[in-house]
């Protein structure tokens, strides 16, 4: 645990101590002197009404080191996981391939595992980073236009591949004014992370059967909308306003079954909130799919 946080929690903890130990001796205090005295009452009764708010806050503040500490662990633990599972396995068959001979079938099937695996250790680390990145609020975007459409294709195109999807289980639609293309004023990555991540938590969260359906939409001549709905196992409706937090993972035996950081969603409303959106999900409950939806000020070309 670090310092800091050690630190915090005997803070919290030393604070609380002193205040009861207050509150016993104005109590005492109070017996013994003569509490026929309306000046006294009074100030005894507001004293004593600071202390009760006092504990009351130190109690709510040191609940929420306490699940922030285990939201932290938690993420230790998955991200270790995340890191320590492709690189055995890379390392499992580079060893098989320097101890024995395998025909060449078998060397290409090795090698693209081995780089599925290496994709996924890039994923894990640049989430990471892209999440203590998000923190900075006054980052510097690298923006530039955005065909919306366009980088929705293409972050399709990267989950197909990512998880050998057939086409019709990650369909795209879109329903836009006109011919004209629409577009958006930001960084093409950082975007282009956050519709991943939501592709990523869609397939992830699904059932046996993934059935995504993407869709783009012009809403007005201000604003643009791209939406992810799945038939997955869904969001209880009292963490709906949670999974967007740092760390932050539903708990449940279906959701501990799936790996991830807790980065995720976390990454996807620093980045819409960063480039003036806004990102909401809905779900009707367990076992009920539920819809991801970003709405993003659009750009007018002239």
């Amino acid at each position: 645990m670090p310092s800091s946080r050690r630190k915090s929690i005997v803070f919290f903890i030393t604070l609380g101590s002193v205040l009861v130990s207050i509150a016993v001796a104005l109590n005492v205090t109070w017996i013994l002197l003569n509490w026929q005295k309306v000046a006294l009452l009074i100030l005894g009764i507001i004293f004593f009404v600071l202390i009760i708010t006092g504990l009351t806050l130190n109690t709510i503040f040191l609940v929420r080191e306490i699940r922030r500490n285990e939201q932290h662990d938690a993420f230790i633990n998955a991200v270790t996981h995340e890191l320590k599972t492709p690189i055995a396995s890379i390392r499992l068959y580079l060893e098989t391939l320097q101890t024995r001979e395998v025909d060449e079938a078998q060397r290409r099937r090795f090698y693209d595992v081995m780089l599925a695996d290496s994709d996924r250790l890039l994923n894990t680390v640049e989430q990471v980073l892209r999440a203590g990145r998000a923190g900075h609020d006054g980052r510097n975007l690298q923006t530039s236009l955005i065909d919306v459409g366009e980088l929705v294709k293409e972050s399709i195109s990267l989950a197909r591949s990512r998880y050998n999807l057939e086409e019709g289980s990650l369909r795209y639609t879109e329903s836009l004014d006109g011919a004209a293309r629409v577009k958006v004023r930001g960084d093409r990555d950082d975007l282009r992370a956050a519709v991943l991540n939501l592709l990523d938590n869609a397939v992830k969260y699904s059932h046996k059967e993934v059935d995504v359906t993407v869709e783009v939409e012009a809403t007005d001549a201000r604003n643009v909308i791209v939406r992810v709905s799945d038939r997955g196992i869904g969001i209880r409706r009292e963490q709906i306003k949670r999974i967007f937090k740092r760390f932050y993972r539903a708990p449940g035996r279906v959701m501990a079954r799936v790996k991830g950081t807790g980065l995720g969603l976390f990454i996807v409303h620093s980045v819409v909130k960063k480039h003036g959106g806004h990102v909401y999900a809905e779900s009707e409950g367990p076992g009920r799919g539920s819809t991801f939806t970003i709405l993003l000020p659009r750009i007018e070309e002239r």
